[in-house]
């Protein structure tokens, strides 16, 4: 996009407004450079957060960082060229907020006749940057201290940067208050979509009534990076996302980037001018008015012309269209119906009025909708604006390398224990470390594979089991590599040989192990298996939580809490229902054990006394397993993350009688999963 006219509409809105100083836009991001000359001028001030502190940075490093900006490369090139220019990892990613901000903010107020002229740059910005570090931008205090502080500011545009994955779609409480007090203050709140490049989402924009904001191509076509599905779906919009000119800190030569961080600011500054046209016309900005013209005008992808048309969200943004839908009047260029005016004026001067040539010649003026910018003819040299941080977790530019959706540090998996050498040279040090067997009064070399022989040369040398790669496996899939650390690391290692152990006895042997649950955190490192695949590591620094169990077992154990209050007949059914719960979590639900409603998921199955309290009560009234659900819990202590469990179960002899849902609530903010208060029950239709 090399020009703002390019944007179909934008020309003819602007014609009528460059936006009203009474409009206020609040920018959560990262912290502004007022001095560039693209702001002077602007009504742009910039209020320093007081839950963070700014710090100083080197000349040196803003210049190398600006240096490798220009480059051209790909992003992966840029990020290894500033690793080794920019080695503090807490300074490059202030360098990343600056830049993003300067960007971001251009496009919305850049003034006239400068290096970079915004959308409405009459309308009035105030900067809130979340943080100055990486760390404390993901702080979901943080950014709900920012959304607060517009609030107070008494904006009418809330224009958040940050863009934290989610697989839930649900925010963290902190956030998702925050957002909704915004909204019962008419105050309409504009996010983009993020580029996890699938069926991802970020918070805010996954939110309520957020505007979502996707990206496209100057073609018109939405980009693969772009983030689309769920919610995203029936509130978000596609804008122009490709070549976007925007300023940079400590310099006013400009930068073209892409991604859905380019294209959000583009709405917001569209929103801006639709509301200062509501207030250029004697009404008061109504923000649910301007989201629904925005939303409800958008222009569907044709099928036939998009591949995959569901990434279009609910469309491609339609400024006529909005502004038809807001004002009830097709929106015209006013320039052009001036200079129109003045040439029939002229025409008129020069003709002798007569009863057969009508005094005055009306100007029509088609409304064409366009379904997308118009192609531009300038080569593609953008480069995209690749996060405000080089942490995946607040990308909401296109990164070079990334998952397809950020989960939690915690982990709270079920698998089995495994172990790999990842090297030939390491099974081969074990090989010959290990004693010979005898087979059929044959003596043969040892097998490193062979896991029962490899529990019992732990047993006698447990510190070699700091030289394998253990690994927890999802049927018969590794999915981690456990990392003991700290000063229980030994006491782990024993653990997972005890585990291990158990694994390969046979399935009627009382000490069978099934099942292991591995509580974690996950790290940013991986590792290469013998077989190729790379696996993430998670680190255990303490054997709490670290549970072996075979399921026959399990629900033995859970039964005799309950078995001398219920006749047999019963308990054979709650025994039968309890291990369809066991092994629907782990057959039919088998999940990472990252996102929290995994981990309470995960806990329920562990913590099987807690279920088996559900089934006997629902059990003594004839009722059997319906299925299985996890929610955010609407009630939680301070400071923890609570996720409900919720078990619907229904009468197998009578279809018309009400189901009945029991449930029990877990919290999920520790390493350790806990349960909390009782086990609560009512009845529903369906």
């Amino acid at each position: 996009m090399p020009d703002l006219s390019d944007i179909a509409g934008l020309s003819a809105l602007r014609s009528h407004t460059k936006g009203d100083p009474r409009i206020k836009i609040a920018v959560l991001d990262g912290p502004v450079d007022l001095e560039r000359a693209c702001f002077q001028d602007a009504n742009l001030t910039r209020i320093d957060p007081y839950w963070a502190e700014e710090f100083p940075i080197d000349p040196e490093d803003l210049q190398a960082f600006l240096d490798i900006e220009s480059t051209g490369k790909s992003e992966e090139e840029k990020g290894e060229m500033m690793e080794e220019a920019i080695p503090d990892e807490n300074i490059r990613a202030s360098l990343h907020l600056r830049f993003h901000a300067n960007h971001i903010i251009s496009t919305i107020c850049g003034q006239p006749d400068s290096p970079v002229e915004g959308i409405a740059p009459n309308a009035t910005i105030i900067n809130i940057p979340i943080a100055y570090g990486n760390d404390d931008f993901i702080n979901p205090l943080n950014l709900s201290r920012a959304i607060s502080t517009a609030i107070e500011q008494g904006v009418n545009i809330i224009h958040c940067a940050a863009c934290h994955p989610t697989q839930s779609g649900l925010a963290h409480e902190f956030i998702d208050k925050a957002i909704r007090q915004a909204q019962d203050n008419n105050i309409l709140v504009v996010a983009p979509g993020g580029n996890d490049k699938g069926e991802c989402w970020c918070v805010p924009a996954v939110l309520d009534n957020v505007l979502t904001v996707g990206a496209m191509k100057d073609t018109g076509e939405p980009f693969k990076f772009s983030n689309f599905g769920g919610k995203y779906a029936s509130q978000g919009i596609l804008a122009p996302g490709e070549n976007i000119l925007g300023a940079q800190p400590s310099t006013d030569d400009p930068i073209r980037k892409k991604g859905t961080s380019c294209a959000a600011p583009i709405v917001t500054g569209v929103a801006a001018l639709l509301m200062s046209l509501q207030l250029e016309q004697g009404m008061a900005p109504d923000a649910e008015a301007v989201r629904a013209a925005l939303t409800n005008s958008a222009i569907p992808c044709d099928p036939d012309e998009t591949e995959e048309p569901e990434r279009c969200l609910l469309g491609k943004i339609n400024i006529s269209g909005a502004y038809e839908s807001l004002t009830g009047e097709i929106l015209c260029d006013m320039e052009v119906e001036k200079s129109s005016e003045i040439r029939i004026e002229s025409r008129e001067a020069s003709i002798t009025p007569s009863s057969d040539i009508p005094s005055s010649i009306p100007v029509i003026t088609e409304n064409i909708p366009q379904s997308a910018i118009i192609p531009s003819n300038t080569p593609n040299k953008s480069t995209e604006l690749n996060s405000i941080s080089p942490n995946p977790k607040i990308n909401n530019i296109v990164p070079s390398n990334i998952t397809p959706s950020q989960r939690s540090n915690l982990v709270y998996a079920l698998g089995t224990l495994g172990y790999d050498f990842g090297t030939e040279a390491r099974r081969d040090t074990f090989k010959q470390l290990m004693p010979a067997v005898t087979v059929d009064n044959t003596q043969v070399p040892a097998n490193p594979y062979d896991a029962r022989q490899m529990v019992d040369y732990l047993e006698s040398n447990l510190s070699e089991a700091k030289s394998l790669i253990w690994t927890l496996n999802l049927e018969l899939t590794p999915i981690y590599a456990i990392k003991p650390v700290g000063s229980f690391g030994a006491d782990v290692y024993e653990i997972m040989q005890y585990m291990l152990a158990g694994q390969v006895l046979s399935e009627d042997d009382e000490d069978y192990i099934e099942r292991v649950s591995i509580p974690a955190i996950l790290t940013d490192e991986t590792v290469k298996l013998f077989s190729g695949q790379v696996i993430p590591v998670i680190k255990v620094n303490s054997p709490r939580g670290m549970y072996g169990w075979k399921v026959n077992t399990l629900i033995e154990s859970a039964m005799q809490t309950v078995s001398t209050e219920y006749e047999e007949a019963e308990v054979t059914m709650m025994r039968r229902s309890l291990s369809s719960f066991l092994n629907r979590v782990y057959y039919d639900l088998l999940n990472l054990g990252q996102i929290a409603r995994d981990r309470a998921l995960n806990f329920a199955a562990t913590n099987a006394f807690q279920a088996v309290q559900t089934f006997s009560e629902a059990v003594a009234i004839g009722m059997e397993l319906h299925s299985i659900e996890v929610e955010k819990s609407p009630f939680c202590r301070y400071g923890s993350e609570c996720w409900d469990v919720k078990l619907k179960f229904f009468d197998p002899e009578n279809g018309l009688r009400a189901k009945r849902v029991f449930r029990f609530t877990i919290d999920v903010s520790d390493r350790t999963p806990v349960t909390l208060g009782e086990v609560r029950s009512w009845a529903v239709s369906h």
